[in-house]
């Protein structure tokens, strides 16, 4: 079975927001919220937990840090919510502080990846025993740049570890976003430049097509879409976040990666939690990576941004799935359309790998 890297994943902001403790397992955060109205406020029941992880042979995770805009709190349980750039900041710091804590309290389950010989390191350890435990690597990413005050400050995060921005959740004061705004502001193209000067990865995930195309005519380094499906499939996308064709080609076109997400309603527009799982499967996730690799020709431009535990929970995920570590079954309805275990290998994990090796720091 090959290892996974998951393209983004909310673990500061669960452990932040409900108290969420990801170094044990999923069955043991369900048991402890069973009584609560966690599963409710966050539409689902947590799939993630170390155990799982383990499970899944998961080896890395892009890890984000997201605040979001107080007029889209939904209710009393968003403690990442900000009005001002200073709330902003300081929240993007708490969720700094929770990483390093985690990392450094539980070494031997979570690691930061920083850099290339970090990321070997932790893949080394995954060639070993895979019935053996081993450390998650943890890369940073952040949702959103509103914590980010200037030039000055982007250094300051590059040097606590952060390697991939996207700019916008909703829409920001760089770029339109999945809720509001359109195109690139000056500060927004700045913020780029700043970005490439460091050698940060862009995540376009959450863009509408208009700032998108633009990130990708303008951004001089690596850009990928962490978490994102492909519009076409969709009867409806109101909000504009996921791919047209056209950002997909481009992107492809600049050597980009598009993290396809297994959520139901990114799968089958409208789709609600009271709704039968049997509508989800496995399969419709197939379609969005075939999707994206017959417009590349190839799979080397797609692979997995779970997003799971990031305002969805079980059973809001295909029906063959009850935590991540039931992830692995991707594998047999690829197969089933005809990829090759090199192309499932890349697809689990070796297209993200390629990323981290062109361009993480030496």
């Amino acid at each position: 079975m090959p290892r996974i890297i998951d393209a983004h994943q909310d673990i500061a902001y669960n452990i932040y927001s409900f108290g969420r403790d990801y170094r044990q397992s999923a069955a043991v955060t369900r048991a402890r919220e069973a009584s609560t109205r966690i599963p409710e406020l966050q539409n689902g029941q947590s799939t993630l937990g170390w155990p799982e992880y383990q499970q899944a042979q998961l080896a890395v995770i892009f890890a984000t840090l997201f605040v979001l805009p107080r007029k889209y709190k939904t209710n009393e349980s968003e403690r990442v919510d900000f009005a001002t750039l200073e709330e902003a900041h300081r929240l993007t710091r708490a969720q700094m502080d929770i990483y390093n804590r985690l990392t450094d309290e539980s070494p031997d389950q979570f690691t930061l990846v920083k850099n290339l010989p970090s990321l070997a390191k932790v893949l080394n350890a995954w060639e070993g025993d895979p019935t053996a435990a081993h450390p998650v690597g943890l890369v940073l990413s952040m949702e959103g740049a509103e914590g980010v005050s200037g030039p000055a400050e982007l250094e300051e995060w590059w040097e606590q570890g952060v390697r991939l921005i996207g700019p916008v959740w909703a829409g920001t004061r760089y770029c339109g976003g999945t809720y509001e705004g359109g195109r690139f502001t000056s500060e927004g193209f700045r913020l780029l430049e700043n970005m490439a000067n460091l050698g940060y990865t862009l995540d376009i995930a959450h863009m509408k097509e208009e700032p998108a195309l633009q990130a990708l005519d303008r951004y001089s380094g690596a850009i990928i879409a962490s978490h994102a499906n492909a519009r076409a499939l969709l009867k409806e996308d109101p909000t504009q976040r996921h791919l047209t064709d056209t950002v997909i080609r481009n992107l492809v076109e600049r050597g980009g990666i598009i993290g396809v997400v297994p959520f139901n309603r990114f799968l089958l527009s409208g789709w609600k939690n009271t709704d039968p799982r049997e509508q989800v499967t496995l399969e419709m996730v197939v379609d969005h990576i075939d999707h994206i690799c017959q417009i590349a020709g190839d799979a080397l431009h797609v692979g997995l941004g779970t997003d799971y535990d990031g305002g969805f929970g079980w059973p809001a995920i295909p029906l063959e799935l009850n935590t991540i570590a039931d992830l692995p079954k991707l594998a047999q309805p690829l197969t089933t359309h005809g990829y090759s275990p090199e192309e499932i290998e890349a697809i689990f994990s070796g297209n993200w790998q390629r990323l981290l090796e062109h361009n993480l720091p030496a």
